[in-house]
């Protein structure tokens, strides 16, 4: 992974060039921001300049042994630990590593629940088990087999457990001689406050339009103006771009099943009502709950639309035309309580409680609302 390959972020990526070129490199870095913004790709792309043999144009080579090595996600002082799953206490992420290499030189922009699909655990929770400390201090109290460096990427340290969080501190604390950790964060409020008062914390920004646009296109084939409409919805996360673009047929369906239950709760048609929930309950549990999330969204968004700023409202066209004459309804007296009924269907559609009551039992209450 080169500097040149990630989109944008060229504060950071002068950050950490200037760290290797001046022979300040610390020994705890970490990368914290918003998923979409390339953090791991950043990451895997400091160590590959950190250790290149002829580092040239503020990049690494991409010729290089080592490079070529780095690229290919198998040099040997490369290391990853990252959230799994597993069936007993002697699997750790090494076990995953294919899956993990193919993932990520497939593209470095994926999400947590992207990761446990692609290890078949979708719908497991992932964690940063206690016996990975062991492994990773295995591993680093060994002699570096080529590189000057030593490298430990771990992605989502929030996801290790106490014990684990622990042991890593230990090694934090006492840092063993050219060893560079390089931690990627989604959420530093659930990391322990010693951890990150050792480690030099780097914020890695949403990337701006500009850099969004360059890198839909090169990505995606699509009219001018789509573009931009895009790049304008993801506010500077890439995984929710490709989100937008790859799964626009789903959006459109919930868009559609979004707008009829606000027309057939407004005016109060028990058939229409009772159609609605019939559709909503072919959905699955899984579409079920992506769909709530989705209205969450619009209900937001439709009281935004109210203040009359396009720059503050991130919806498509055909949302947009909807809310034209919806977003009136959505006001301080009930976007409250909306988005109150629409989290309290999430929840008991995720303790599979019975679809049919839970969506029958909500368009109930929107009829009050929306009247409000």
């Amino acid at each position: 992974m080169q500097f040149k390959n990630i989109y944008g972020q060229e504060s950071v990526k002068q950050t950490l060039r200037k760290s290797v070129d001046e022979g300040r490199v610390p020994h705890a870095v970490m990368l914290c921001g918003a998923p979409g913004t390339g953090k791991l790709a950043l990451a895997i792309a400091y160590a590959q300049y950190l250790n290149c043999e002829n580092r040239q144009g503020g990049d690494s080579c991409g010729v290089c042994p080592s490079c070529v090595k780095f690229s290919k996600l198998i040099h040997p002082d490369l290391h990853f630990v990252f959230p799994i799953t597993r069936s007993n206490n002697s699997v750790v992420c090494d076990n995953y590593l294919p899956e993990w290499r193919s993932m990520v030189n497939a593209t470095p922009y994926f999400t947590m629940d992207q990761w446990l699909q692609q290890i078949s655990a979708d719908n497991k929770q992932g964690m940063i088990y206690e016996n990975e400390s062991d492994v990773i201090l295995r591993k680093l109290g060994q002699k570096s087999f080529e590189a000057d460096y030593k490298t430990m990427i771990i992605w989502l340290p929030e996801k290790m457990n106490v014990v684990c969080a622990n042991k890593i501190l230990k090694v934090l604390e006492e840092p063993m001689g050219k060893t560079l950790f390089v931690l990627v964060s989604e959420n530093t409020e659930q990391l322990l406050a010693t951890i990150l008062s050792r480690v030099q914390r780097i914020l890695v920004p949403p990337l701006s339009d500009a850099d969004m646009v360059q890198a839909l296109k090169q990505r995606y084939t699509m009219k001018e103006e789509e573009y931009a409409e895009v790049a304008h919805i993801a506010s500077g996360n890439l995984i929710a771009a490709d989100d937008i673009i790859q799964t626009s047929d789903e959006k459109r369906e919930y868009f559609e099943l979004f707008a009829e239950a606000m027309r057939a709760s407004y005016s109060r048609n028990a058939k229409r009502m009772k159609e609605w929930t019939e559709a909503m309950n072919r959905l699955g549990r899984k579409r079920q709950i992506s769909f709530l999330t989705y209205a969450q969204r619009m209900i937001r968004e439709n009281f935004i639309y109210n203040l009359k700023n396009k720059d503050l409202t991130y919806m498509t066209k055909f949302e947009e035309d909807f809310s034209v004459r919806f977003s009136p309804f959505v006001k301080e007296s009930n976007i409250f309580g909306m988005l109150s009924e629409l989290e309290s269907a999430e929840r008991h559609i995720e303790q599979n409680v019975n679809a049919k009551l839970v969506f029958f039992d909500l368009s109930l209450k929107l009829i009050m609302l929306l009247k409000q």
